[in-house]
């Protein structure tokens, strides 16, 4: 007996330090939001203590905070936490947790559009969580480079004497967050003295365009983070993208769903209309909607399951997720809220109601419903194409999902 009481005492000893010892913070709805606005780089496991993948998952997770304090030299910039999405629900929803074990990243408090997917090793994660630490911003010292940059790809330049001064950690930060979406480059030193501002500005260059040509600088020398993210937000992230089968995935995992011109591959003037409309319609319709375009010549299912062909391009469509909406005619798009009216009538569940229904009016709407006339004259709309290229079901490395 007294034998087995001392390997309880060892076992629970052994059980208590390892716990106390963990790098890995146990986050709440109560400190949540203080941790994500004091560290860079927050790291976070999903978790259910039923779940056996979660189980399996923990050990590793609590590896990969130490090497963190050991290996990584600014490991002050990074947390790594865990969710018990059985007590802390609310977090669970706000963050669309749906399987377990999830692992998402978030820098600068903002979620990252891709969650971690690669392997579920110490090693691997600690190496990830290098990369995105990686200072993302080249400096430029000599004036031919400057004639060097990519002219492919949306670019930041930061005019400024040294980085040393608090603006460069600002433009960093930002850099950060945008890293996936923009090239960014520092100007330093004497190449600073012919720039006007005080020798500090910011300046945007749109892809394809030679620096100078069409560039936009940033409107204030007062650099606060907030509003230089909105800033370059805007400019990174366009409001119309183009879908392609390599980055569905990603564009599925924001969430959002899509509003899509599909058009002939060699027809830009329908690309043209469409992305001045939805710019004059849509702006503030950016974080509620995704507006892409797509080669209908590359995309033939979705237009299959709406009963078109590519003989029937350019047209517009909204694919929800659960279902799929066609805009009756491409040509309306350029009447005065028009295409705003079909974004806003998906929220409001009036493309659905008018599948199984036909158009709304007042008078059947109170004459037809007040006498229980089923006025369905319509199947279920076309079943969504895209959600098919949403994240696979499998996409743990730990065996297989349990679901």
């Amino acid at each position: 007996m007294e034998a087995l009481y001392i390997l309880f005492l060892f076992i629970n000893l052994f059980c208590t330090f390892n716990s106390v010892s963990s790098k890995v913070v146990q986050l709440t709805s109560e400190n949540l939001d203080n941790y994500l606005g004091s560290y860079e780089l927050v790291f976070i496991n999903f978790y259910t203590d039923w779940c056996k993948f979660s189980q399996i998952l923990a050990p590793i997770f609590d590896e990969a905070a130490d090497r963190v304090t050991n290996e990584i030299q600014d490991h002050g910039k990074v947390l790594l936490g865990k969710v018990d999405c059985d007590a802390e629900s609310s977090i669970a929803a706000r963050f669309h947790i749906t399987k377990y074990p999830t692992l998402k990243l978030l820098k600068n408090g903002k979620l990252m559009k891709k969650e971690y997917r690669g392997q579920r090793s110490a090693k691997a994660m600690v190496e990830h969580i290098q990369n995105l630490l990686k200072d993302p911003v080249k400096e430029i010292k000599d004036p031919s480079d400057l004639d060097n940059i990519q002219e492919d790809k949306r670019t930041g330049i930061l005019y400024i004497i040294s980085k040393d001064q608090q603006e460069y950690e600002v433009f960093r930060k930002v850099a950060m967050d945008l890293r996936d979406d923009c090239q960014f480059f520092v100007v330093t030193g004497e190449l600073t003295r012919s720039q006007p501002s005080g020798h500090r500005r910011i300046v945007f260059k749109p892809a394809r365009s030679k620096l100078g040509d069409n560039d936009e600088l940033y409107p204030t020398l007062d650099m606060r983070y907030d509003e230089l993210s909105a800033w370059m937000t805007n400019h990174c992230i366009p409001l119309v993208r183009e879908i392609t089968f390599e980055n569905a995935e990603e564009l599925t995992e924001e969430g959002l769903p899509f509003l899509i011109l599909f058009h002939r591959h060699d027809d830009r003037e329908s690309v043209k209309t469409y992305t001045a409309e939805v710019l004059s319609q849509l702006s503030a319709d950016k974080g509620s909607i995704n507006i892409l375009t797509a080669d209908g010549h590359r995309f033939t299912h979705p237009l299959h399951h709406l009963g078109k062909t590519q003989t029937d391009l350019p047209l517009i469509a909204i694919d929800s997720f659960r279902h799929m909406y066609l805009f009756p005619n491409f040509k309306d798009i350029i009447v005065p809220g028009k295409i705003k009216q079909f974004v806003d009538d998906l929220y409001s569940g009036k493309l659905h109601r008018e599948f199984h229904y036909g158009p709304e009016s007042t008078t059947r709407s109170q004459s037809d419903e007040s006498l229980g006339i089923s006025q369905k004259i319509q199947s279920d709309p076309p079943e969504s194409s895209f959600k098919k290229l949403a994240p696979s079901r499998n996409r743990y490395t730990l065996l297989r999902d349990e679901l």
